[in-house]
């Protein structure tokens, strides 16, 4: 389809407000700020897991691992080998589409679980991150 000229000079007008930009695709289902323990030399794995995968954004400012959802950040403690832990409860992560990112999980080949929940059409897949700490993922929008 083309576009017809327009008949009158239209410059608009800079927006000189200042520019907040979009927050990120994915929710952290907490209260506060999530705090896990890594490995060291699992940073740049983790990168591509919560960048490359989820969608999370880098906070560059922090000298340990930062990845900032929609609502709060997650946060890695460093440690040296071996981690301990305190439980096992998986970390929960809100995604905009299950869906789609089972498929990149699939093309990845990175093993997952899926979960069928109480109520009907909620569902979980269960992971490991490359640090060895458990996400559970649900879509956004799902009864929880």
């Amino acid at each position: 389809m083309d576009l017809d000229e327009p008949s009158i000079d239209f410059n608009p007008a800079i927006d000189k407000r200042r520019h907040i930009p979009e927050p990120p695709p994915v929710r952290l289902l907490a209260v506060n700020d999530v705090r896990l323990p890594a490995p060291a030399g699992r940073e740049c794995a983790l990168d591509s897991f919560y960048i490359d995968l989820l969608h999370f954004e880098r906070d560059e400012s922090e000298t340990f691992p930062v990845y900032r959802a929609e609502n709060f950040s997650l946060r890695f403690d460093v440690l040296e080998p071996p981690l301990s832990r305190d439980d096992l409860r998986p970390t929960a992560i809100q995604v905009p589409s299950l869906a789609s990112l089972e498929q990149r999980l699939i093309d990845d080949a990175i093993e997952y679980t899926r979960q069928r929940g109480l109520l009907p059409a909620t569902e979980t897949l269960l992971l490991t991150d490359p640090a060895g700490n458990w996400i559970e993922l649900s879509e956004i929008g799902q009864i929880r």
